[in-house]
């Protein structure tokens, strides 16, 4: 007994060796063929985001064109460019932005902040107000509207301070934010302020606000007004099922006369469509 004692005990630890020895070699092979496939797995998706990005230059080379004097690209198929400023773009030379030209396009409007919420005034609003006038730039206002505050109060607001002329811009309401309102106060608000300006202006007003923020809130109350929608690196047109009127697509560009980035916007028709919009000159 003790004989086979000793000699049973070797073969059996020999035999768990071996068996230790297949086990470790399996989990190393199965750790190795992980890693391997993680490594293909990673491999394939940097190429699918290189391929993603290599396409998508190209197709925005075949809908956008570089031009150098304004440091961006610009979308093709539009006949009318223009730009948006406010206190941040600081003061501005006029005459220059109205002289420059880049490829055959030129500076063809330009929208000015005017007021914020129920009491504040863009401390330049006055001057721009006036310089493009002079300037014989087409001009519109718009108002930063604050969610949650009297539509009319704002109303009020903005016409204290942008004058009823003939051949400006309708009046733009820009609204980017909730603030934290339920979305069925500040719509309420919204179209108070809306009403307000139209029976003044005797235009109806532009609703500008970004992409995201339309379909989330806007859509479905307020699609019968005309939309200016903010919506940056897409190829062709913003991307939001409805029609829209301008097109706010870079906030990069360079103007001669202005020593701040300025946003650029296309307008979504041509130019007798741009005419219509501007508020008629008073008959004899």
């Amino acid at each position: 007994m003790a004989n086979r004692k000793k000699q049973t005990t070797p073969k059996n630890k020999k035999a768990s060796k071996n068996t230790g020895k297949t086990r470790a070699t399996t989990r190393t092979g199965g750790q190795r063929f992980w890693k391997a496939l993680g490594l293909v797995t990673l491999a394939m998706g940097l190429f699918s985001i290189a391929l993603y990005i290599y396409n998508a230059r190209h197709q925005k080379d075949a809908y956008f064109a570089h031009y150098k004097e304004f440091g961006i690209d610009l979308p093709e198929n539009f006949q009318i460019h223009g730009i948006d400023v406010s206190r941040h773009q600081g003061k501005i030379n006029w005459p220059m932005v109205k002289s420059m030209e880049s490829q055959g396009v030129r500076i063809g409007f330009v929208f000015i902040k005017a007021t914020e919420g129920y009491s504040l005034v863009d401390k330049n609003f006055i001057g721009n107000w006036f310089e493009t006038g002079l300037a014989g730039i087409p001009r519109g206002a718009y108002h930063f509207f604050i969610a949650g505050k009297s539509g009319v109060l704002q109303a009020t607001n903005f016409i204290r301070h942008v004058p009823k002329e003939q051949g400006t811009l309708p009046p733009v309401i820009d609204i980017e934010q909730r603030y934290g309102v339920a979305p069925a106060l500040f719509r309420k608000e919204l179209q108070i302020m809306l009403d307000t300006l139209e029976r003044y202006y005797k235009q109806r007003p532009i609703i500008y606000t970004y992409a995201s923020f339309y379909n989330d809130y806007l859509a479905g109350h307020f699609d019968n007004y005309p939309l200016w929608v903010a919506h940056y690196f897409e190829l062709k047109s913003p991307r939001i099922h409805r029609n829209w009127l301008f097109w706010q697509h870079s906030e990069q560009g360079h103007v001669y006369g202005i020593k701040r980035l300025v946003d650029f916007n296309v307008f979504g028709g041509d130019s007798s469509d741009f005419k219509r919009l501007l508020l008629p000159q008073k008959e004899n």
